[in-house]
């Protein structure tokens, strides 16, 4: 899930940040409305966390903007205990969520989950390519009968390949859609990440699903 954390708190923002990013999630961050309102224009999002109190543009005014040119990407609002009219006004204007501050992370995390899955369509839940199913939604991924245990971030680079099965994907593609705009620190990170997975996916004499395209990237398909 790749998602944009606009929130004006510098300590809550960088918490909430770093706790996602550890589920395996990419984050971008912004701190105030004109950096959020150009982030949104070049990038694509599933999930965008708004935080309403913002300094220049307000995260109603963004949000309206956003409906106005049918953005359809799901936006999850923050809002203070008492600010019963900012709420009713943001879902009003297209929010499709909101959270109470304070808050836990695993709420934050169950709601954001939910809204993408929703966006996508029940139809969207589970991909199947050769003998792997793939439950986007109960994130399990099963070979045949045999579940494949996998870390929060080897998911979402499965999910990424799946989603785009039969298709080439990049590492530039990948990278973003794993660690957001900032990228990886770490030049090689893609090819470490996709080797591990392939390991756990196709262990020992099994035939793999992901193939390598040298000098390109890689694809995720029954046969080579």
């Amino acid at each position: 899930m790749r998602l944009l954390l606009v929130e004006d708190s510098e300590r809550l923002r960088r918490n909430l940040a770093k706790a996602l990013s550890k589920l395996g999630h990419a984050v971008d961050e912004a701190a105030e409305g004109e950096e959020a309102a150009a982030t949104v224009l070049v990038n694509d999002y599933d999930v965008i966390v708004l935080d309403l109190m913002l300094p220049g543009r307000s995260g109603l005014e963004l949000l309206s903007e956003w409906r106005q040119r049918r953005e359809t990407v799901p936006v999850l609002i923050l809002t203070a205990l008492d600010a019963v009219e900012d709420r009713v006004r943001g879902l009003a204007m297209g929010a499709d969520d909101y959270l109470v501050k304070p808050f836990a992370i695993e709420e934050l995390v169950a709601r954001l989950e939910a809204l993408v899955r929703r966006s996508r369509g029940t139809g969207d839940s589970r991909i199947t390519v050769g003998d792997f199913q793939i439950d986007l939604a109960a994130r399990i991924v099963k070979r045949g009968e045999v579940e494949v245990i996998l870390t929060a971030r080897e998911f979402s680079l499965l999910e990424c390949l799946a989603r785009h099965h039969g298709r080439v994907m990049s590492r530039e593609e990948i990278e973003a859609k794993l660690y957001g705009e900032a990228g990886s620190p770490v030049s090689n990170a893609v090819d470490v990440a996709v080797y591990a997975l392939r390991r756990k996916l196709s262990p020992g004499d099994s035939p793999p699903i992901i193939h390598t395209r040298r000098g390109i990237g890689y694809v995720m398909q029954e046969k080579p």
